[in-house]
């Protein structure tokens, strides 16, 4: 199940090949941060305070929440070039899976609502389905921490949101975080998502880029 941990990487790399391939007329930037989640004497550990590439401080409540930490300093990079809107995927949370199964991408956003309903649409099309959960200032509370900026985790509760709110911090560009960890980690094979790599996220991303730049067509 390791190899799931690589699904959202391997989600950008395929939305941008169709990208190419299609030449679809959108100014496009991809990130992939990359780490290797293994113990050994430099491994940082639990109650580490770090600071990250926007100078921001978290205190890690969580040393298997690594994917998060590489996401927002991928995020704050990403915002030097001043993006319309930016897309974050990853099988970021068990809670995820726990909430939804393998039925519905978890997102979480700030962005204009005519992104979230041409993504939604789209889910529809190519039935990656997306499900909105609430993003309200409110959860933000509960990363914070008495030793550092923020924290990498909150509580058990709202584990997927808090991790987007997380995510949340690190940029001031709109976001849309999509959390593929029921979608893109399958136990068998269900229909065209195949278990051994069910690219989840790719078609939907492939697909709302194509309609996103036919409107962009139209406008001109």
């Amino acid at each position: 199940m390791m190899k799931g941990d690589m699904a959202g990487a391997a989600t950008v790399t395929g939305v941008f090949y169709t990208a190419a391939r299609n030449k679809l007329p959108l100014h496009l930037i991809g990130f992939i941060p990359s780490t290797d989640n293994r113990p050994g004497g430099n491994a940082y550990t639990q109650g580490d305070i770090i600071t990250m590439h926007n100078r921001m401080t978290v205190e890690v409540g969580n040393t298997d929440a690594e994917g998060r930490l590489i996401l927002a300093d991928a995020l704050s990079y990403a915002s030097k070039y001043k993006p319309e809107l930016i897309i974050t995927i990853a099988t970021l949370t068990g809670s995820a899976a726990v909430t939804f199964s393998n039925q519905a991408i978890a997102m979480m956003t700030n962005a204009d609502r005519k992104y979230i309903k041409l993504l939604e649409e789209c889910g529809y099309l190519v039935h990656e389905r997306v499900a909105e959960l609430p993003f309200w200032d409110e959860y933000g509370e509960m990363i914070k921490s008495d030793v550092a900026d923020i924290r990498n985790v909150g509580g058990r509760e709202a584990g997927t949101i808090t991790a987007g709110k997380f995510l949340e911090k690190f940029t001031e560009f709109p976001l849309i975080h999509l959390d593929i960890a029921g979608t893109g980690l399958l136990r068998k094979d269900d229909f065209y998502r195949l278990k051994e790599g069910p690219g989840s996220g790719m078609r939907l991303l492939a697909t709302f880029l194509k309609k996103l730049a036919g409107g962009y067509k139209k406008m001109k």
